[in-house]
């Protein structure tokens, strides 16, 4: 059980715009973003950074970006962004397939040498102790440009902040991200945690 019960998503008229911004990403308003509006600002402020973050006129695919967002959450543990990302990325083009064989990524036919990479990098930059080394940032350049790297370095860290709040505040996990869970993250030892108590 959550540790703050979301509010209703009319709670906060004024942040229907916001909440607009998360349901094209997600199909539904997240239990965070919910909890969050006792302060409104703090969504706003998010939905802005966001929208700059997965910014469609970037060069790193959106739905790529979702994957990074799952290995940096998945660096940290955080059972509950594992999933919703995963959610995200699927419904920003990753097919279903890839999703599926998001376990063996290293030797999948359906990843490239550059999205492995970026997906090591991606686990190195979410942990703690950040593991990002010269020998990393050297195969990183090896196929992407310095503005790709900031946009993947981007998508790290704004799954960053969602990975604190939501194991923080013990977020209730949604169906739709906990259905993909079972499906895709379970054969990894994902059980959602203390998101499905």
């Amino acid at each position: 059980m959550a540790h703050m019960k979301p509010l209703p998503a009319d709670s906060h008229p004024e942040l229907a715009d916001d909440f607009k911004i998360f349901e094209d990403i997600l199909g539904f308003v997240p239990n965070s973003l919910l909890t969050m509006q006792r302060r409104p600002k703090m969504v706003q402020a998010f939905g802005v950074l966001t929208k700059a973050v997965m910014d469609p006129e970037g060069e790193v695919d959106l739905g790529f970006k979702r994957l990074i967002a799952h290995f940096a959450s998945r660096a940290v543990g955080c059972q509950y962004c594992e999933a919703h990302s995963l959610i995200a990325a699927n419904i920003h083009g990753v097919s279903q397939d890839k999703l599926d064989a998001i376990w063996d990524y290293q030797t999948n036919p359906l990843y490239t040498d550059a999205e492995r990479v970026a997906l090591d990098y991606a686990l190195a930059a979410g942990s703690v102790p950040n593991a990002v080394d010269d020998e990393l940032m050297e195969r990183m350049r090896q196929h992407w440009s310095d503005g790709q790297i900031v946009e993947i370095l981007g998508a790290v860290c704004l799954y960053g902040f969602l990975n604190r709040w939501n194991d923080s505040m013990a977020t209730d996990l949604e169906e739709t991200p906990k259905l993909m869970g079972e499906r895709v993250l379970a054969k990894g030892g994902w059980t959602g945690g203390k998101h499905t108590r």
